[in-house]
C-alpha cells in the first residue's frame, strides 16, 4: 500500500510516474503567466504545506481502500501541516481512459469514489453535521473530519481550472477553510481575486454551482466536481448512501 509522500522529503522515493506527474502539478501552481485561480492553493504549494498520495487506476475496486489509508492518514496528521494544507491525490489513469473517458464518466469516477469512502469509514459521520447534501450546512466527511473536495481530470477542456492530466482530487479540512475565512475583509479581497483569474484562466463562464459555504443558497456537494459547461447534475448522487446510512444509525440508536 503507497503511503502519503510529501515531495520535498521524499522526491527520492518516488517512480518515474509520480515524478512526471508531480512535475506537472508543480508546473500548473507555479505558472506566472497563467496563474492558477485558487490563491490559497498556490500558497500552500509555495509553503510545503501540501502532502501527496498516490492510488491505483479508479476503476478498481481496490483504489478505495488505497485512498482511505491515505486520508485516514492525512486526518490525523495534517493539523500539524500548516495553515494552508491540503492532500493532493493522484490516480494511475490509464492512456486509454484519459483518450475514451468524457467529462460525465469522470464525475461517476469521482462519485464513485466518494461512496466507496464512506461505505469503509470506521468512524460514524459527525453528529453536527446532516446527512442530507440539500441541507446547505452538509459537506463530505472522512474518520470525522469535514472536507472540501475537488476534482480534476483529463477531459476538462473549457474548465482549465479543473483540468490535470490524470484524475486527480485535492482534499482540504473545513478548518483550513475557516482559518481563511476568519478575516472576512481580507478573504473577500482574495476571493475577488480568484474569480477574476478565474474569467483569464477558463474559457468558460464562472461555474454558477460556485458559492461560500453556509450560506442558505449554498450546496457544497455540486462544487466538489463541476462540468465543462453550466450544467450541474440534479440530485446528490451521495444522498442514496446517506439516507441507507441514516436508517442504519437510527436502527442502531433508537
Amino acid at each position: 500500500m503507497r503511503s502519503i509522500r510529501i515531495l520535498q522529503k521524499n522526491e527520492n522515493g518516488l517512480n518515474s510516474w509520480e515524478k512526471a506527474i508531480l512535475g506537472k502539478f508543480t508546473e500548473k501552481l507555479e505558472n506566472k503567466e497563467a496563474p492558477f485561480p485558487c490563491i490559497p492553493a498556490t500558497i500552500g504549494h509555495s509553503l510545503d504545506h501540501f502532502c501527496y498520495g498516490f492510488v491505483s487506476d479508479p476503476r478498481k475496486e481496490g483504489s478505495f481502500g488505497e485512498l482511505a489509508d491515505l486520508l485516514k492518514e492525512y486526518t490525523e496528521t495534517s493539523r500539524h501541516l500548516g495553515k494552508f494544507t491540503s492532500l493532493i491525490i493522484f490516480f494511475e489513469s490509464p492512456a486509454e481512459m484519459v483518450k475514451t473517458y468524457s467529462v460525465e464518466d469522470y464525475e461517476q469516477l469521482f462519485w464513485k469514489q466518494l461512496n466507496g469512502l464512506l461505505q469503509i469509514d470506521v468512524q460514524e459521520w459527525p453528529k453536527y453535521i446532516p446527512l442530507d447534501p440539500a441541507n446547505p450546512a452538509w459537506e463530505f466527511c472522512f474518520h470525522g473530519e469535514q472536507y472540501f473536495m475537488y476534482c480534476a481530470t483529463p477531459a476538462h477542456n473549457n474548465r482549465q481550472s479543473r483540468y490535470f492530466p490524470c484524475f486527480m482530487l485535492a482534499i482540504t479540512p473545513r478548518w483550513v477553510l475557516t482559518q481563511f475565512n476568519s478575516s472576512p475583509a481580507a478573504a473577500r479581497k482574495i476571493k475577488a481575486q480568484i474569480r477574476n483569474r478565474l474569467d483569464n484562466y477558463d474559457s468558460c463562464p464562472i461555474h454558477p454551482d460556485l458559492n461560500s459555504y453556509g450560506k442558505e443558497d449554498n450546496f457544497e456537494w455540486k462544487q466538489y466536481f463541476l462540468r465543462d459547461d453550466d450544467s450541474t447534475l440534479r440530485e446528490c448522487p451521495f444522498h442514496k448512501i446517506l439516507n441507507k446510512l441514516n436508517l442504519t444509525k437510527n436502527k442502531d440508536h433508537p
